[in-house]
């Protein structure tokens, strides 16, 4: 058998049910599908039962421990050359496997990924969080797109990995944010090739509102710092780029908060004039910033309301990121704690 699509899944049976009705267009048909199930008080049990006859389709119930376990244990029952990893709120197009299948026929790799897209029916939201993880201007151009600013690191959204070099490794490590690219610097550190393929691709749909995607992104900016610890020498400039951002934003906004406190008070023209300017400095670039998002995603998205909704969620992406980033460089850095013990409220339980 050639693939094995591993699907680990909390608490989201109407996605699982998507994903798998998906695998059953491939134009490609040489692959099982391994479900695992990691706690969920909500199973998707009866989903997967439905699928048997139409996929060869294997459902694995396990305590919680988290996505990187979960991998493991679902490899650990494939059978598949190749593992590919896929989230529960991925679909696929029907050419998915097609897509690989030709690009590992013409150039051989250990391990490869590809990019994601909004589909037409997501909401407006979902497109707007879409746009703000995968645009050049947020920095998420980086993550899936034809000219790359670094190595191509797969990402366990869309990711594929030969079964011999996945196990070699040892599969994904107990982290519970970062473990993907953990894994991807590991291939690269034992000499493995890895190479995007634009032409698999796939409809993720992310989060659906911002507080949740907030929380998403925070928790990858500490993963960051948790990485270069883990594997020093590998932060790079773009991944600086949202803490700039975020106290960049804070500095803006000080500003601004002091020329309005200063024109509020005022009683002499100078005074009133330098608080004046103060503002507007403080102001123009975020709003700049704004407009830019907004026209780039609402031309992009043939939709208003995405535009703004973009401005709101791109925002919240290099914020969000940026101070997760900032407050585990103190943490790490500079307090010299440790990863579990600086984190476990957040994400180690």
């Amino acid at each position: 058998m050639k693939y094995s699509i591993l699907i680990p899944v909390f608490n989201r049976p109407d996605e699982v049910d998507e994903l798998l009705a998906s695998l059953c267009g491939q134009t490609v048909t040489d692959f099982e599908v391994v479900v695992a199930e990691d706690g969920s008080s909500v199973p998707c049990a009866d989903v997967v039962e439905r699928y048997r006859g139409r996929l060869d389709v294997s459902y694995h119930a396990k305590s919680n421990s988290g996505p990187g376990p979960t991998r493991n244990f679902a490899a650990a029952r494939a059978r598949g050359e190749y593992l590919i990893i896929l989230d529960s709120d991925v679909v696929l197009p029907p050419g998915y496997l097609a897509a690989i299948d030709a690009e590992l026929a013409a150039a051989p790799c250990d391990a490869f990924g590809g990019p994601d897209r909004a589909h037409p029916s997501f909401t407006p939201m979902q497109k707007a969080i879409n746009y703000a993880m995968t645009s050049f201007f947020t920095t998420g151009g980086i993550r899936g797109g034809k000219k790359k600013m670094d190595k191509f690191y797969p990402r366990s959204f869309n990711m594929g990995v030969r079964a011999d070099v996945y196990r070699a490794l040892g599969g994904f490590s107990e982290m519970r944010f970062g473990e993907d690219i953990d894994l991807s610097t590991r291939l690269f550190e034992g000499g493995h090739t890895c190479r995007l393929m634009p032409g698999a691709w796939v409809w993720h749909k992310r989060r659906t509102d911002l507080r949740k995607f907030f929380r998403q992104v925070y928790n990858s900016g500490i993963a960051r710092i948790n990485l270069t610890k883990r594997h020093p020498g590998t932060l790079k400039l773009v991944h600086l780029l949202p803490a700039v951002f975020t106290v960049g934003c804070a500095a803006l906004v000080l500003l601004f908060v002091a020329g309005l406190a200063t024109v509020l008070g005022a009683s002499a023209p100078a005074a009133l004039a330098a608080g004046r300017v103060c503002m507007a400095v403080g102001l123009a670039p975020l709003l700049l910033f704004a407009l830019v998002i907004f026209a780039d995603a609402a031309l992009r998205e043939r939709s208003v309301r995405v535009g703004l909704l973009a401005v709101c969620a791109s925002y919240v992406q290099l914020i969000g990121y940026g101070s997760g980033f900032v407050r585990a460089w103190w943490a790490r850095c500079v307090k010299g704690r440790g990863e579990f013990d600086a984190f476990r409220k957040n994400f180690y339980k």
